[in-house]
């Protein structure tokens, strides 16, 4: 298994921010310390995000992010300050998606510790998020010659980002599972969008990842971009569908089950995880590392 890190993902923030950016190297330690990743199975991303950016997003913003000619009120909008660190921060993201849709591709399994970033549209972030990784890897994958990709994103927030890059591209299918009353309030429609209610809970919740896996086998995907956001938790923060460590561990299971079975190369997000504590959040997360061990070891 080879997964992608970068000490760039964590950044310092002012003091009383509410985005949890010590989740980053908590999971790191967590999945080493653990023994979920072993020796030599933790790298630095490969790929120069630079080089493809554009794919997605307009070379202008591009080039005035990465010079800090954003201005203060955008920022606001995204939720971080700009700094030559989260520049840094923001390039290492969308690499490390890059590399593991590459590994995905070879190995059949990887993933980034970082990423998940589906609010940021061609022109602008918003919502923690300044360039979109799940689109920037879609496009570079359309550009190299793939024509079914499907973007799998299970994050309890709508990826209106997704759609407003990726809506028109005919070889990329996005199908979302959100909080129908969360943000964004605005939800472009995916190719296929299912909203949940508050308290949606495991059973319910698991029965439509079922579902929407026989949607997927349908589309013959040669990828599946997985946004395994951890955010539905019922101790998440920004969260609302009250699901238990158990129910997102099991949701894990039938989308890498899924993947594993079919043959399927699946390259996995990150994406949201705002628990109080903090800890709820990264034991989710290497759940899914967890899970993906055992999945892609039999």
């Amino acid at each position: 298994m080879r997964v992608f890190y970068s000490d760039h993902f964590t950044v310092t923030l002012p003091e009383g921010h509410r985005f949890p950016m010590e989740k980053y190297r908590l999971l790191r330690d967590h999945l080493v310390n653990h023994e979920i990743l072993g020796p030599g199975e933790l790298s630095e991303p490969l790929r120069d995000s630079r080089e493809v950016l554009h794919l997605a997003h307009d070379p202008d913003y591009v080039a005035r992010f990465l010079a800090g000619q954003i201005d203060s009120r955008h920022m606001r909008k995204v939720g971080f300050p700009w700094s030559e660190a989260f520049v840094l921060r923001v390039l290492a993201t969308v690499s490390g998606a890059l590399s593991a849709a590459d590994e995905a591709l070879v190995s059949g399994f990887s993933g980034n510790l970082a990423g998940g970033t589906h609010h940021a549209s061609r022109a602008q972030g918003e919502g923690f998020c300044v360039f979109n990784d799940l689109a920037t890897v879609a496009m570079d994958l359309v550009a190299r010659g793939l024509e079914r990709i499907v973007i799998l994103d299970l994050d309890v927030h709508h990826g209106n980002g997704n759609v407003e890059i990726l809506g028109a591209i005919p070889e990329v299918s996005i199908i979302s599972v959100h909080g129908e009353r969360n943000y964004p309030f605005q939800k472009p429609s995916s190719c296929l969008d299912i909203g949940l209610p508050d308290g949606t809970g495991d059973s319910t919740y698991l029965r439509v990842v079922e579902q929407v896996l026989e949607i997927v086998h349908r589309l013959k995907p040669q990828i599946i971009l997985y946004q395994a956001g951890v955010d539905a938790l019922h101790s998440d923060s920004l969260g609302k569908l009250a699901m238990t460590h158990r129910g997102l561990e099991r949701r894990d299971e039938l989308v890498l089950g899924y993947a594993k079975r079919h043959d399927v190369p699946i390259s996995l997000a990150l994406g949201g995880g705002y628990a109080k504590p903090i800890a709820d959040s990264v034991l989710a997360y290497a759940n899914t590392y967890r899970v993906a061990r055992r999945v892609f070891a039999e």
